[in-house]
């Protein structure tokens, strides 16, 4: 009896360590990569985004206001797609723009970044040099219902 007793405690304890989250999150800790490797993986998240979303004519991104390199390097790479990005949150009322999370992180000696719409999640880990970035995965595709 006092096992089981145990054993149900440690469960419940275990258990309420797990949360389910579907927020979007802006960004994570900057990783120490060169401008010309954020301005790579930019490029190649964005134009990966623009296969998956459709026509930059009919579609408005809303990205938070970020400073940061790859931010800069993203919203740079939307806009070349001809995509209309709104940082200010600032649409007009019969706009309804696509809100556009992303984070890059660094791991085990490689870049890992992510886009992320209320529909549709991208993720590719890359190698970065001096001089730029190079994918170093398969494009992951989640579609989100």
């Amino acid at each position: 009896m006092g096992k089981i007793f145990g054993f149900l405690i440690v469960a419940a304890l275990l258990s309420s360590c797990q949360t389910a989250d579907d927020a979007l999150t802006t960004s994570s800790a900057p990783v120490a990569i060169t401008g010309a490797a954020e301005s790579a993986i930019a490029g190649d998240m964005a134009s990966r985004l623009a296969e998956q979303i459709g026509s930059a004519g009919a579609t408005a991104i809303k990205m938070e206001k970020d400073t940061s390199e790859f931010a800069t390097a993203l919203e740079a790479a939307l806009k070349g797609w001809g995509y209309t990005v709104v940082t200010d949150g600032k649409v007009a009322k019969e706009v309804k723009p696509v809100e556009l999370a992303y984070a890059i992180d660094g791991f085990d000696g490689q870049v890992l970044a992510r886009l992320s719409t209320p529909s549709i999640v991208l993720g590719r880990a890359y190698t970065t040099t001096a001089a730029g970035a190079t994918p170093a995965s398969p494009l992951s595709i989640i579609q989100r219902n």
